[in-house]
């Protein structure tokens, strides 16, 4: 039976918006939130020639986890409320469906597998595009295993 709650989380202000939603939904279902910073690989054959794997690897943790630091905030403050941290590496759509379908290929077992919902915010850090939805929100609605809550962001 799918349950629990994934929340991409990016540090910005609508991605906490959605942590805050996720939370009371978490609440309600009395399931887990778990919370999933993407970050890019960063091993390009430039960055290779420049750093070694150890360096990249720190750097991607660092990034994660100042990115992640706001939604450990806000989740500590809660009572009562399960939660994991996790980290991705690679494209932002693809691994936030991955983690949605629990890591199984698409069809049958992602009926039953994964998790209950995806919560996120409609935009990221990402100022260049100027849609409604960002490029991420998008592609994670066209390629998701479960329903998908998209939380705007209020002032």
């Amino acid at each position: 039976m799918k349950q629990n709650i994934l929340v991409p989380f990016d540090g910005s202000d609508n991605a906490c918006e959605a942590l805050r939603v996720a939370i009371g939904m978490a609440k309600a279902f009395a399931e887990k939130i778990v919370l999933l910073n993407v970050q890019p690989s960063y091993e390009t054959p430039h960055t290779k020639q420049f750093f070694n794997k150890s360096a990249i690897e720190d750097f991607r943790n660092q990034m994660a986890d100042e990115a992640l630091q706001p939604g450990k905030d806000i989740l500590k403050q809660q009572t009562g409320i399960t939660y994991e941290v996790k980290l991705r590496i690679g494209d932002p759509r693809e691994e936030i469906c991955k983690e949605a379908q629990n890591d199984q290929p698409e069809g049958e077992a992602c009926k039953t597998l994964g998790m209950r919902m995806i919560v996120m915010g409609s935009r990221g850090l990402n100022p260049i595009l100027g849609s409604v939805l960002g490029s991420v929100t998008t592609g994670v609605l066209h390629k998701t295993p479960c329903p998908v809550v998209i939380v705007p962001y209020s002032c």
